[in-house]
């Protein structure tokens, strides 16, 4: 377990399944004070959907961290979040059902939260996931957790294993084809964008109607301008040839 050095802990966690329910993984990362990664883990979870795994990464969080130390959990799960804290209390009245008087969906896992958050002070802060310049913590975590489901092997700090790498591209270096869901997203959202503007002539660009992720690893927004490049949609200025 981290002990608790500081007066508060800074951290995010977050799940990924491919397919939902697919390959899914879970992670958390926590920083130092200046919000740089410091220690971080993720695992495997086989088939599950992404709300199992969303859940589990919190879970995974709170049990390896200092009860006695103030905690601050980003997430970019607002039904893991609102689970735990606003609807766990109705749940727990009604005897583990939902107000239509259904059983409560990964109520182990639910429960299993409850236990841990009892008697300590966690804050949490809800961050959109995919943004351009977003949350860098939200960020890595989600980078870790599409690791582990891909790989479907543990990994962190303490396993000695480097840092997630940026979000990949439609296809990894060496050839290997990632998971589908970044180019499918990309295409997409080029697809259903619409035209900006004046074309410059050099390529044309849309702008994006979702977000999605470049070739380079950043993400970009929906509304930003987006080109055709040689592996798929991205920034207009990562483009190494014009679009055919």
């Amino acid at each position: 377990m981290i002990c608790g050095m500081a007066e508060r802990v800074i951290a995010a966690c977050d799940g990924a399944s491919k397919g939902n329910p697919g390959p899914a993984g879970w992670a958390w990362v926590i920083a130092d004070g200046e919000e740089t990664p410091v220690r971080w883990e993720a695992g495997p979870l086989g088939t599950a959907t992404n709300n199992v795994a969303e859940l589990t990464a919190l879970e995974r969080l709170l049990a390896a961290t200092d009860p006695e130390v103030a905690l601050e959990v980003r997430m970019d799960s607002q039904y893991a979040m609102k689970a735990v804290t606003t609807w766990l209390p109705g749940w727990k009245r009604k005897g583990w059902k939902t107000a239509s008087g259904k059983p409560v969906a990964n109520q182990e896992l639910v429960a299993r939260i409850d236990t841990l958050l009892g008697g300590r002070s966690v804050e949490f802060r809800y961050v959109p996931a995919h943004q351009v310049d977003g949350d860098r913590l939200n960020d890595f975590a989600d980078r870790a957790a599409s690791q582990a489901a891909l790989a479907q092997r543990a990994a962190g700090s303490e396993h000695g294993s480097p840092q997630p790498p940026p979000a990949p591209g439609p296809v990894r270096a060496g050839g290997s084809r990632t998971g589908p869901a970044s180019k499918t997203r990309g295409e997409r959202a080029a697809r259903s964008g619409s035209k900006s503007g004046a074309n410059s002539g050099a390529r044309r660009t849309l702008n994006a109607k979702f977000p999605g992720r470049c070739r380079c690893g950043r993400s970009y927004a929906a509304g930003e301008s987006i080109a055709k490049n040689p592996d798929g949609w991205g920034h207009p200025a990562c483009a190494t040839t014009p679009a055919t």
